[in-house]
């Protein structure tokens, strides 16, 4: 087994472990999760096998790990990671090792670092709807699928055929398209269905702004 192969694995076990161990099945409501968690999943094996089907080296697949995280939470993320990777492997027809890969680098890493980049962001920043929007939905998106595309370049090296600086640059690029789509569709869902989101809550982010305490 190559290194990189078991990088991927130990990863892969490592979070869908830790998923399982925290049970998050049980916060879901019996009639079961709201219908848009399972249509992004869905739609999530056309994003990360967008390359293939374009027949283009170059043109890097979208994540969409990160909205859904906000969407269902890390643990429940996590599991529904793996059908899609599945469906991603046989709509794909790529080896397994290539379809454990796009899961751990398109799924399990991204969604990681943008779970880490929103609690960081909930203890610094103020509990502010803005803040919520922006920073989970858009940046915390952009700089975890930036840092993942990088880390995996560094770690897995590239395809023969491009080199390392095009493909990070793609994959800015495709992270900074995946955190516009992940931000517009946060906003949209904020303001018109938050109960589709389990990361948000009006208690913590409707705050209201502290008295001016001023000199009068």
């Amino acid at each position: 087994m190559s290194p990189a192969l078991l990088l991927d694995l130990s990863l892969a076990t490592a979070a869908v472990g830790l998923a399982l161990a925290l049970r998050p099945w049980r916060a879901v409501a019996a009639s079961g999760p709201p219908w848009p968690w399972l249509a992004w999943a869905a739609v999530m094996p056309l994003l990360w096998s967008a390359d293939r089907h374009a027949d283009v080296p170059l043109a890097q697949p979208l994540s969409g790990a990160c909205l859904l995280v906000l969407m269902a939470g890390w643990p429940l993320a996590v599991l529904g990671l793996l059908p899609v990777a599945g469906v991603t492997l046989l709509m794909a027809g790529l080896p397994l090792a290539e379809g454990l890969h796009r899961g751990v680098w398109l799924g399990l890493v991204p969604a990681t670092g943008a779970l880490l980049l929103g609690a960081g962001i909930r203890r610094v920043l103020p509990h502010q709807l803005f803040v919520y929007i922006l920073g989970r939905g858009f940046f915390a998106t952009a700089v975890a699928g930036t840092l993942t595309g990088v880390a995996s370049v560094l770690l897995h090296g590239t395809p023969p055929s491009l080199q390392p600086e095009d493909l990070m640059l793609a994959r800015f690029l495709a992270a900074w398209g995946d955190a516009f789509i992940t931000g517009m569709l946060v906003a949209i869902f904020v303001a018109f269905r938050p109960q589709w989101l389990a990361t948000y809550a009006d208690r913590i982010w409707l705050q209201a702004p502290p008295p001016d305490r001023g000199v009068r």
